[in-house]
């Protein structure tokens, strides 16, 4: 792991980008076609577990594996637009390639729609991993040697602890801050606003002192 140039993790729901509204409208769609009851409010109140997990409280086992597949079907068409940036995620994201690092986000969402909500809006993200939740996620960020991972869920600070990075959290997603704290996150950060003033701070130390005029 290198502070001169770092790696920095991102997660997507709710760190990076509010998809509540796309995802709920999924939902929504997925409770007309099948007939059944979906509170689709209280699905996008609790964005963070992998989606199998989520459906499974509302289809009998036997069916979850279908709805995933109908669920990611429809998720294209109707869940990119309505999805919007949080506050400060391009400026978290610009703020490590200023200080000559990278970015990768990883996700419990199914890659190829986390591509398209990072597509759509532009956000500057180097590498993007999939389908990884909770402390799963820790072999991926090693991997690419993360000195951070940040996040808006307690399984994001598992996943930077398995990782052996540091645990940044917003509460921006189901936590509050006192959450976050009490679940381990080494900085808890109201949003990604202050993350580049807090990153440039954290890395300081490992870059040489700018030599005055000989």
């Amino acid at each position: 792991m290198s502070l001169a140039s770092p790696v920095v993790g991102f997660d997507l729901d709710m760190t990076l980008i509010d998809s509540r509204p796309g995802i709920g409208a999924v939902y929504d769609l997925l409770a007309a076609e099948t007939g059944v009851t979906i509170d689709s409010a209280l699905v996008t109140s609790r964005l963070g577990p992998p989606l199998a997990a989520e459906l499974a409280n509302w289809f009998p086992a036997e069916q979850v594996p279908a709805m995933v597949e109908r669920y990611r079907a429809l998720y294209p068409d109707h869940a990119i637009t309505p999805s919007v940036a949080l506050p400060g995620a391009a400026e978290a994201l610009a703020a490590v390639r200023r200080l000559g690092g990278s970015t990768v986000v990883v996700t419990s969402k199914y890659a190829p729609s986390a591509r398209l909500h990072v597509e759509h809006l532009g956000l500057p993200v180097d590498d993007l991993v999939g389908e990884l939740y909770a402390a799963a996620k820790g072999a991926a960020l090693a991997e690419r040697g993360a000195i951070v991972y940040v996040g808006d869920h307690t399984a994001d600070i598992a996943a930077a602890r398995a990782a052996g990075t540091v645990s940044v959290a917003v509460a921006t997603g189901p936590f509050d801050a006192d959450a976050l704290r009490a679940a381990g996150a080494d900085v808890v950060l109201d949003d990604l606003s202050s993350f580049p003033t807090w990153l440039a701070e954290y890395v300081a130390p490992a870059r040489p002192a700018a030599s005055g005029p000989s």
